[in-house]
């Protein structure tokens, strides 16, 4: 009993000790106040609060889109499905405009087949399908390359072009993140994730995160040539001509002869420290290359000799958004119609003449895909996850749909804390059998009316997916985060 009064007499002396001191501390600062100069400390009245009409968001300093007044309504072209008998390499063809294509009709899964190693802490599945001769070509999250037989889904043949001994150590490597995401001055961790295949001439050129160039023979597998570059490569080729070009993760692109191996010529762009981890490739028209860099350049450069013709900057900076500064131009730039089609990370989504470099027109779209122009228009999907549909030749917008209603999600943390927003990360889009296909990092293949934008149908494809499909021989094919190469029939 007498322990429990002291408890209670100390409580109350330690409470009243607590009153007096907080009263202490206001009075001081009352005073404190008083003695400011320049009537700083002076008590004021409070002021009067904006009214609603008064308040300006900080939103309104940012450019949006919006619909056209002048489209609503109004009908607009889109050709016919062709049949896709090729598709070597990363957008279908050395421009990256394949339009439309005959493809999952029925949309249902034909076959599908584990490849190799999916993503994980220290690699990253990045490359885009291709496929040729009646073989799909992949390359998994640890630098293996399968040929797969486009009918049955067997596989033909692996090589593996990873560097042995000490030479394999040297790639930047991944944190296990949704992609894409932003990684900083190469990375500190081992491994060699990224890059990707084309084919042309008979021969699977490969680029790798482990530092090569290696030239495979298409039938068998079987090495041809193999060059050692100084950086990481993290996008796929693009074979033209003689030639295959690669940008490497230093903003250099580099033209090596498809023949021998040898380096023809290079161009530096500038260096940028900080990227998204979604690789781009080079697109090529004629005797014109346009090269895309994380620092936002578009650069177009003579195919014979690598000299420059003309450079853009797609950037812009954003009052609310920081990583509005991460400039890179990770979706390929689409050729097509004497136009440069390409969309940077930052918010810009550009028209340019092939020729000079000039815009036609400019659009405030932030994305990492790479753009869709078709017949009368020309599709693009931001990275909040919109899709848009704009005129190809005003820059006039349709309309705009959002892709994640009903998919967005809360994700609770520990113990309440770090509790945050779930968006999915889209992917495309292809315009395939009169739809509009997208795939998810919900592990979905998502098909969308191209005149309308309503959703018609969606097929669980079991894991995430944050590589654009490839069309060949009237089937869609898919390579998930895990691994998993699919048929969609």
């Amino acid at each position: 009993m007498t322990t429990g009064v002291r408890m209670t007499t100390v409580t109350r002396v330690l409470k009243t000790a607590i009153v007096l001191g907080l009263a202490a501390s206001l009075a001081s600062c009352a005073s404190a106040r008083r003695i400011l100069p320049f009537g700083l400390g002076e008590d004021k009245e409070p002021q009067a609060t904006a009214s609603e009409g008064q308040r300006i968001s900080i939103l309104s300093f940012e450019q949006q889109l919006a619909p056209s007044a002048g489209l609503a309504g109004r009908d607009f072209f889109i050709p016919g499905p062709v049949a896709a008998t090729s598709w070597p390499m990363p957008g279908g063809n050395a421009e990256a405009s394949i339009e439309h294509v005959i493809a999952a009709p029925q949309f249902t899964i034909g076959w599908r087949r584990r490849i190799g190693e999916g993503s994980a802490r220290t690699r990253q599945v990045m490359a885009p399908v291709v496929a040729d001769a009646g073989k799909v070509f992949v390359m998994d999250g640890e630098s293996t390359v399968t040929a797969v037989d486009a009918a049955t889904g067997d596989v033909v043949w692996k090589a593996d072009v990873k560097p042995t001994g000490r030479e394999a150590a040297g790639g930047v490597s991944a944190f296990g993140l949704p992609i894409p995401f932003v990684t900083q001055g190469g990375g500190s961790l081992s491994g060699g994730f990224g890059g990707g295949v084309a084919v042309g001439g008979g021969k699977v050129f490969v680029a790798s995160g482990y530092r090569t160039m290696t030239a495979l023979d298409a039938a068998t597998g079987a090495v041809v040539w193999t060059q050692p570059v100084d950086v990481p490569i993290h996008g796929a080729p693009t074979v033209a001509g003689n030639r295959v070009y690669v940008v490497d993760v230093d903003n250099q692109i580099i033209a090596f002869n498809t023949t021998t191996g040898l380096q023809d010529w290079s161009y530096r762009g500038i260096v940028e420290p900080a990227r998204v981890l979604r690789a781009s490739s080079p697109s090529v028209s004629g005797d014109t290359v346009i090269a895309p860099f994380s620092s936002g350049e578009v650069v177009a450069l003579r195919a014979s000799n690598g000299q420059p013709v003309w450079n853009q900057v797609l950037s812009r900076t954003s009052r609310t958004s920081a990583l509005s500064e991460i400039r890179d131009i990770a979706g390929r730039p689409v050729i097509s119609r004497g136009f440069v089609y390409a969309v940077s990370h930052s918010g810009v989504l550009q028209a340019m003449d092939i020729r000079t470099g000039q815009p036609k027109w400019t659009l405030p779209v932030a994305g990492v895909n790479a753009p869709l122009p078709a017949g009368d228009v020309v599709y693009v999907v931001s990275k909040a996850g919109e899709l848009t549909l704009v005129n190809r030749d005003s820059g006039a917008v349709y309309w705009t749909r959002d892709l994640n209603e009903g998919r967005v999600r809360q994700v609770g943390g520990f113990l309440g804390f770090f509790d945050r927003t779930v968006r999915p990360e889209w992917s495309g889009p292809i315009l395939a059998s009169n739809r509009l296909v997208l795939v998810n990092s919900d592990g979905e293949a998502v098909a969308f009316d191209p005149k309308t934008g309503a959703l018609q149908q969606t097929l669980n494809l079991g894991a995430p997916v944050y590589i654009a499909p490839a069309a060949y021989n009237g089937a869609l094919l898919v390579l998930t985060n895990n691994g998993e190469l699919i048929s969609i029939r």
